[in-house]
């Protein structure tokens, strides 16, 4: 009877926690997603994948902290990778492989400095039309 009951209760905790593990990589994809839509980019492969699981500590007590990875692509050209850390079912931190974006380049000014007042009354100032 104790050896049943043992088994069983292995067998309830393992579904428990494959339930669990269900839910939070369903969790991930639509995080990863979502970032992904906010960004503009195409999320590839529309899964992620789990890296790392361990226990932690929360504030509502031990819970368990899982690290996904998915990929992305910058308008379909090539093939970056992000990360996702799920404590329970909270969003801890995530990151993703962007590109550094490079500084605008300084506009040049197309309107000409305003002329210094003709002093001798030789030369008429050119006027732009007004539009």
């Amino acid at each position: 009877m104790g050896t049943a009951l043992v088994l069983l209760s292995l067998v309830l905790a393992f579904t428990l926690f494959w339930l669990d593990s269900a839910r939070a990589r369903e969790l991930a994809t639509a995080v990863a997603r979502s970032l992904c839509e906010r960004r503009g980019l195409q999320f590839l492969d529309d899964t992620v994948v789990l890296r790392r699981i361990g226990l932690r500590w929360g504030a509502n007590g031990l819970r368990l902290r899982r690290m996904f990875d998915f990929d992305f692509s910058l308008g379909g050209a090539g093939r970056r990778s992000g990360y996702l850390i799920l404590l329970g079912t909270e969003v801890e931190l995530y990151g993703m492989d962007l590109p550094e974006q490079a500084p605008p380049e300084p506009t040049k000014d197309v309107t000409p400095p305003p002329a210094a007042p003709d002093t001798q009354g030789k030369v008429v100032p050119f006027r732009r039309p007004r539009r």
